[in-house]
């Protein structure tokens, strides 16, 4: 009765692969009667009580569709199609109920656990039937849509991956061709784009940043960071690689390397046709992160929370970075030096509680420099 060959029938619509129909039962002659049914046409398992039906569900070969008898010793038929419910490996295999209990009632409770159909006994033959096979063409445009529903989530997740991996490669061959034009860079890229990750991660339960500063807005910044001097690439090398101070002419020339950065990408976004997220975010940081707090910054002279969250994170980083970092024409300060002068800019250069957060992890900036020093 188990594994009887499948014969094809006008009334039957699935057909390929055959169907296999679990017949719950505790009477022998009911499940020889059903099995006698359904063997032209599916293959037939049978169990006779609902352990054994439960056991079968959940095997590595489940059926297809069950025939549910709800009057059963122990485990009666109710609590076997809760069970097979509560499972998500059993959920979605639909049971009919077979019963002799024509109440309302019991219709009404076979249905509200889940079934998805309720026949009376005794059994009409082409009404079980025709039952079977609509309830097994439902399950199987289901199981398609199932499956396409997950496929298509997998090509969604691969192409996110691809995107964010075209976007990753796109900076570091910007942020690449930066460091040829100042080889005073060294590791800078890496640092800074830590640093204001991990100061942002301080202050995202700050009540000024907590609106701004959640997962995305986080990830975007660490992702963006590395493009904040991208505008050098346009300053000329007399003045860029000069081993001296810069003359005020020439600091004017160098001031410009903001609204390069920006006027860059701002172009890479209007040939793209689209806004994207990561790239207004690495604008804002590029154009904005030479602004001081008082107002005294460049090249808008923007003060306080005019000047972008993220140019305010990166301020705070890249000056700490700067100050830590041997130059032609300085020494590298030393870590708690660099920390002094980070607090003595409170309220003038930087964003007070931005310090007040830099004090607390600055112990997390010397460890992010140790980890990624310049070379030798």
């Amino acid at each position: 009765m188990d594994n009887a060959p499948f014969a094809s029938s006008p009334a039957t619509l699935v057909d390929k692969p055959i169907a296999t129909v679990l017949v719950v039962d505790d009477t022998p002659e009911n499940l020889t009667l059903m099995g006698s049914l359904l063997r032209e046409h599916y293959l037939v398992k049978v169990a006779n009580h609902g352990e054994k039906a439960l056991k079968i569900a959940q095997s590595a070969a489940p059926p297809d569709l069950i025939l549910l008898d709800i009057m059963m010793p122990e485990v009666d038929g109710y609590e076997v199609c809760r069970r097979l419910k509560d499972v998500p490996a059993t959920r979605d295999i639909p049971v009919i109920f077979l019963t002799a209990r024509s109440d309302t009632d019991d219709e009404r409770m076979g249905l509200a656990l889940g079934a998805v159909d309720y026949i009376t006994k005794p059994i009409s033959p082409p009404i079980l039937l025709a039952r079977v096979n609509t309830h097994l063409a439902l399950k199987a445009t289901a199981d398609f849509l199932r499956d396409k529903s997950a496929y298509l989530e997998r090509e969604v997740a691969m192409r996110t991956l691809e995107v964010q991996a075209i976007q990753d490669v796109t900076i570091m061959a910007m942020t690449s061709l930066a460091e040829t034009r100042d080889n005073e860079t060294g590791n800078h890229i890496r640092r800074t784009q830590l640093y204001v990750k991990t100061l942002a991660e301080r202050l995202r339960h700050n009540p000024r940043f907590e609106p701004v500063l959640n997962d995305r807005m986080i990830e975007l910044l660490y992702k963006s960071a590395p493009l904040h001097d991208i505008g050098k690439i346009g300053i000329p090398d007399r003045i860029l690689l000069k081993p001296g101070k810069l003359t005020v002419e020439e600091f004017e020339v160098m001031k410009t390397h903001t609204t390069l950065g920006r006027n860059a990408i701002d172009e890479a976004e209007r040939r793209l046709g689209m806004r994207v997220a990561f790239l207004s975010v690495s604008k804002e940081i590029a154009y904005s992160h030479q602004e001081k707090w008082d107002g005294s910054g460049y090249p808008q002279g923007l003060a306080g929370d005019a000047i972008p969250v993220s140019a305010r994170l990166m301020a705070v980083a890249d000056v700490y970075d700067a100050l830590i970092s041997k130059r032609v024409y300085k020494p590298a300060f030393s870590h708690d030096q660099a920390c002094s002068t980070i607090v003595r800019g409170k309220g003038t250069h930087f964003d007070p509680d931005m310090v007040d957060a830099f004090v607390d992890i600055a112990e997390d900036f010397r460890r992010i420099a140790q980890k990624y020093p310049d070379p030798a």
